[in-house]
């Protein structure tokens, strides 16, 4: 019995291929988009703490030690200049998630294309197959249908 071959199956394996090797790009920039949040949110717990931590000291009424305000100070700024660092990071990471999606939905409609070709053509021999099954059937029924008439004459 024939098989099907769909001649343009290297096509769709580089296709496919393509679709797998965008879906690693789009991971890697989700990857670093999640590791850049988990940044600021940290930044911002820490720069909460710090503040957390001097109105405490303010509060209690006792002596304040300047130079540990001077240095929680200087940590909350630079808490606070790692955060917008790691913000404007993750806009520009943003912008590449978006692109690389945009770019792994042209490659999964053009493998799908080709899979829809694919599809078509089997369809197209399967039909072509059972159309020959049958003619072959008629023609066995013809010979025997002529053997019987043969015979009894």
């Amino acid at each position: 019995m024939p098989r099907f071959v769909f001649k343009l199956q290297p096509v769709l394996d580089q296709r496919a291929r393509e679709e797998r090797e965008q879906m690693l790009v789009v991971s890697e920039l989700e990857r670093e988009r999640l590791a850049l949040e988990s940044r600021i949110r940290g930044c911002q717990q820490m720069m909460s703490d710090e503040r957390r931590e001097l109105s405490e000291a303010l509060g209690v009424g006792r002596r304040v030690d300047v130079q540990a305000v001077k240095m929680q100070a200087g940590a909350s700024l630079r808490h606070n200049f790692d955060a917008q660092r790691a913000v404007l990071e993750l806009a520009g990471v943003f912008k590449k998630l978006e692109a690389a999606r945009a770019e792994l939905a042209q490659c999964s409609a053009k493998r799908k294309a080709v899979e829809m070709l694919r599809d078509q053509q089997r369809r197209a021999f399967e039909k072509e197959l059972d159309r020959r099954e049958t003619h072959e059937l008629d023609e066995i029924s013809v010979m025997r249908h002529a053997r019987g008439r043969g015979n009894v004459a």
